[in-house]
């Protein structure tokens, strides 16, 4: 599908208009969202894309990034460009180049206030679990644990890491320089269906591989490696250990973003 695409001038009866949009992106084929030198991040491909729409480069604004190999199924991005067809066909022309990997399902206009970062108020992650051997086209999206988890011990270690915590021993150097380590962890739940495990956890924001670290937590709970005693020491501790594991990328979904 092709358009006229030269864009529209920026003017007070037809001002630069901001797009708030959203996708879902496997993140095996990707170095996480945050765009790459050699161009293997998911915002590298949305914004070739975009440029191939306008005809000039468009700068792409992510809500937050991902570690490599990293899912998510609600990921939102904003830019700005004049666009004078539909939304449906700004979601047609993304959908006939992206990767199959990349999908992006939803695109509206937004307040030029709006920013897919700043304007968060929130996020909800989701990491999956199989206990046993999974299926081989499962096994791509989940954590697999030989032995059996003590999902109440977990659901316990889960309870003394919810609310407003400094969560130092829970994240992971090399992320950026924040003002505080302090977080709402509003939600962390352990959910069991059969052999499939899924932790959600929700706050205001995460730290550097934070949610990897709560996952590497509870697993090690689970495994009665850790108890929940400990688990809560350790976060009163404020200081990274190897008793807190970092768990594999590709068990976590980035699942949704909250605004306002």
């Amino acid at each position: 599908m092709t358009f006229p695409l030269d864009p529209l001038p920026a003017t007070p009866d037809n001002p630069r208009m901001r797009w708030k949009c959203v996708c879902a992106f496997d993140g095996r084929e990707f170095r996480g969202w945050q765009s790459q030198a050699d161009g293997s991040g998911v915002q590298d491909a949305v914004e070739k894309r975009l440029g191939e729409i306008f005809r000039r480069p468009v700068r792409v604004h992510g809500c937050s990034r991902t570690d490599t190999g990293v899912h998510a199924r609600r990921y939102v991005f904003h830019f700005d460009a004049e666009w004078r067809h539909s939304k449906e066909a700004l979601l047609a022309a993304f959908k006939s180049a992206l990767p199959p990997s990349v999908l992006v399902f939803s695109a509206r206009r937004a307040p030029e206030s709006f920013h897919a970062r700043f304007s968060s108020t929130g996020k909800r992650y989701v990491y999956y679990v199989y206990q046993g051997t999974p299926l081989p086209f499962e096994s791509r999206y989940c954590v697999a644990c030989p032995v059996r988890l003590d999902t109440e011990s977990m659901a316990a270690a889960a309870a003394v890491l919810r609310g407003r915590n400094d969560f130092a021993a829970y994240s992971a150097d090399g992320g950026d320089i924040k003002e505080t380590t302090v977080r709402d962890l509003r939600r962390l739940e352990v959910i069991r269906t059969g052999r499939r495990i899924r932790f959600i956890a929700e706050a205001d924001g995460f730290l550097y591989r934070m949610v990897r670290s709560l996952a590497g937590a509870l697993i090690r709970t689970g495994e009665g490696k850790l108890s929940p005693g400990r688990v809560k020491e350790l976060l009163d501790e404020k200081e990274r250990t190897p008793e807190i594991p970092t768990a594999p990328p590709h068990g976590l979904f980035l699942d949704r973003v909250f605004y306002g």
